[in-house]
């Protein structure tokens, strides 16, 4: 529904945390150890119902095969970054914000006019500060230590993005 703005949702750090609380429940896939929350898979269905969710994640396709059954939701479309070429009109990141937001530029193809939030543990701080000035955009950086957390879906439900009027 193109009414709702795009949710961009990594994995690991966000629905898979380094340091986990109780209620995480360990899982075998793809040569990795996944620990996932049932907690997260109410919260991701309670924010389907303000987003369109999308997975923004390096699992890409693999999201939707491996984690996605687990967490109780459908397949999600998929914002690819394996091959990603820039384009001389993505933006340009200084520094080390050039690997931390490796997925920024494919993230604003992906959405186009559309407004959005992105979740993720690794984000440059110069984005999340820029997109402050953005009503269409949202960035909410996770600690990865604990990843998604109720506070989090609150904002994201609270701050919902809205269209941009340029």
């Amino acid at each position: 529904m193109a009414d709702r703005p795009l949710l961009f949702l990594d994995i690991d750090g966000v629905l898979n945390p380094v340091l986990p609380t109780p209620g995480f429940v360990a899982h075998d896939l793809l040569d990795h150890t996944v620990l996932l929350s049932a907690d997260h898979a109410g919260w991701l269905g309670e924010l389907a119902g303000a987003y369109e969710l999308v997975w923004a994640t390096t699992w890409e396709h693999h999201a939707n095969t491996h984690v996605a059954p687990l967490l109780g939701l459908p397949a999600l479309p998929v914002v690819e970054f394996t091959g990603y070429r820039s384009r001389p009109d993505d933006p340009q990141l200084e520094g080390v914000e050039t690997l931390l937001g490796r997925k920024w530029a494919p993230l604003l193809r992906y959405a186009g006019d559309r407004p959005f939030a992105w979740v993720d543990d690794v984000m440059p701080d110069s984005l999340v500060r820029h997109s402050r000035q953005r009503p269409d955009r949202l960035l909410l950086p996770v600690d990865p230590g604990h990843g998604l957390r109720r506070h989090h879906v609150e904002r994201l439900l609270a701050d919902r993005p809205r269209a941009h009027l340029a």
